[in-house]
Formats: C-alpha cells, structure tokens, sequence
C-alpha cells in the first residue's frame, strides 16, 4: 500500500461542517499547547498518560526534555562562557524551530487518535486535513485494525526525522548558522550531543540514554531514535522507574530537574572568583558551587514561528525497511561519558578564559 501511495497523489477528501470544525478544534489544540518546550512537553505526556500504548508520546515527551535543557546550557554556566551571544540565539533559533515543527506534526496526530478512540471510528482520513504525510495516515490505520507499538512507534520516528530534514537540516539558514559554524562540529568532538534518560533507583537518580553523532544524517538519526526506543522501553522495571521518575518532576527546562547536587536554577557564581574545575567523577569538589542551569521561563522568551512550509515528505517507500526489528541490544549506559563531557567542558571554558585574559 505505502508502494502504491508514493507513486501517487491521493485526493483529500471533502469534509462536513462537523469535520471541518473538528480539523480547526485540533489545530487550535495543537496552537494551545505548542508555545514553548515545556508546553510542548508536559502536552506529550498528559497524552502518554490517557493513552500508553502510544509509545512515541513518551519517548518525545523524553526527548523534548533533552531539547529544553539543551536550550537553557545556551544560558547555562557553562556553554554561555563559550558561545557569542549571537551564536547562542543562532543555536536556540534552531532548537526551538524543530522542537515547534515535531510538535505540530505529531500532536495533532495524537488528537485525531484520541477522537477516533472516542467515537470508535477511524479519523485518519483528517490527517491530511492537518498537513500530515500519506506515509503516517497509512501507518495509523494500520495500528487501528493491527494494534502494534512497536512498528507505530518507528514510524513516527521514520515521519518526524523525515518532516524534519527539509525544514530544519536542509535550510540555509540553519545550515549557514549553526550546522556548519565550529561550535556545532565541536559538539561531535566533546560529545555534547548526549540525550538523558533520568530514573530514579534506591534513592539516587541513574541516567541512561544515547550520544548523536553525524547529526546531519538522516540516517543516522532514525537510527538513533530506534535506539533510544529500545534504552526506554527494552527493559520493562526500567520503564516504570522512568515513567515515576517523569511524572514526580514536572519539566522546567533546568538540569536541576535530575541532578541538583551538581546544578541549580539560581546562579551561585561569585563575580571575579578564579574559574577552575568543579567536577570530579559526577560530583561536585567540595567547596564549589553548583552549575547554574536556568529553568526555560528565565533563559528564553516565547518565540513565534512562521507557518510549517507545506510539503509531504514521502516520496520512497524504501523507508518501510526502517521499520523491520532488529533486535539490536542497547544497554545505554552514558553516565561515565556524560560526567566526563561536563569535565571537558569546564576545561575548555577555563581555557577559553585565560586566553581572554592574555589578549
């Protein structure tokens, strides 16, 4: 069927009056709820909550998370020591534009679940009504007769990297600003690019995840979303333990939200104090302050975004073979790395302070 429909432009169909006020009640929904990350967040896993067997909504409930503390680092103890104040904006223009984008594609996706479960009758045909891809509407029906997770969950991966690529990581903007600048290739370098799995076990707070590399890769970020698929929900205790862990700390956008023994939403640096390495193996040097790590409300205003260009992804359906299970095993241990990319970090806006110093 998905062979079929990339070689073909499907008609949408005509709606009703009481349709057409439904497309519009989704997208005011979507609006409502798409201001900022941490909107955007709690919205994924209110629905999560109302519908579990919807795997994506948590693991992008989880994901935006690591979008909302990536966008605060620009304002954070550390990253603002490295960064112009311009390549920070530059940075969050680009976050937040796909953070935006992914939310008013897949949200509205979930609501037009959400009515079909209700009146217990498939809506998909409205997803085209809401600028969704033909390869999605497919997917859907096909969960609503074949209820699979798995196979749903890779696939809103397959769609939202996808929607992404001509968007976001083929603009020029983009492109030009921040994909090709040094500081984006230093992230592969420092190993910036890891995305955290908080939990919490025995009283203390455990991360797992994945790191990205090659983030221009289409490829490699669908692969990478598989991955973290299988880190959260391969191990069933685990899951739980996320989950609890998620609902007992709403979202803030600080990294105290996981670790406030090492940073905190209230700047405790001394003006003119000597900068020198306060992290030793995931814990702080006696003594030292904390690393400031902003909630989203204090580091960023809301911004507002121009309309989603208008455009359906799906024109190869060599992608289906994304949805195969390859039963890879991940462990996703990343707190070792993680803690020593923090080193790293201080390190280099250490040094990049003393040569501010010697000029």
């Amino acid at each position: 069927m998905l062979k079929e429909k990339s070689k073909k432009n499907y008609p949408k169909k005509i709606l009703t009056r009481e349709e057409k006020l439904l497309v519009q009640k989704i997208k005011d929904t979507t609006s409502r709820w798409n201001k900022n990350n941490v909107t955007r967040t709690k919205a994924y896993l209110d629905f999560y909550h109302r519908h579990p067997e919807i795997h994506w909504a948590f693991l992008g409930h989880m994901v935006s998370r690591n979008g909302g503390w990536n966008m605060t680092d620009l304002k954070g103890g550390l990253l603002s020591r490295l960064l112009t104040e311009k390549e920070r904006v530059s940075f969050f223009t680009f976050l937040e534009r796909g953070n935006w984008l992914i939310f008013q594609d897949a949200f509205p996706q979930f609501l037009v679940y959400e009515e079909s479960c209700k009146r217990r009758q498939n809506l998909f045909y409205l997803l085209q009504h809401l600028g969704v891809s033909i390869f999605m509407e497919t997917l859907w029906c096909q969960f609503w007769e074949d209820p699979d997770s798995y196979t749903l969950t890779v696939a809103l991966i397959i769609n939202e990297q996808s929607y992404l690529e001509s968007r976001v990581l083929k603009n020029s903007a983009f492109k030009k600003g921040v994909l090709h600048t040094l500081e984006f290739k230093l992230q592969d370098f420092l190993s910036m690019n890891h995305i955290l799995f908080p939990y919490a076990k025995n009283g203390k707070i455990e991360l797992i995840g994945q790191t990205l590399h090659h983030f221009e890769s289409l490829h490699s970020r669908i692969l990478l979303g598989k991955r973290l698929y299988t880190v959260l929900f391969g191990n069933r205790n685990r899951l739980k333990m996320t989950e609890k862990w998620a609902s007992a700390n709403p979202h803030s956008g600080s990294r105290k939200d996981y670790w406030p023994h090492i940073f905190n939403d209230v700047d405790e640096g001394v003006p003119g104090r000597i900068f020198k390495p306060r992290i030793k193996s995931c814990q702080l040097v006696p003594g030292s302050s904390r690393i400031y790590s902003p909630k989203l409300q204090f580091a960023w205003k809301d911004k507002k975004q121009e309309r989603a260009e208008p455009a359906d992804w799906y024109n190869d359906w060599n992608v289906i073979h994304y949805l195969n299970d390859t039963k890879e095993k991940v462990d996703g241990e990343i707190e070792n790395d993680y803690c020593k990319t923090l080193e790293r970090l201080e390190l280099a806006a250490i040094a990049k302070k003393a040569i501010s110093i010697l000029d």
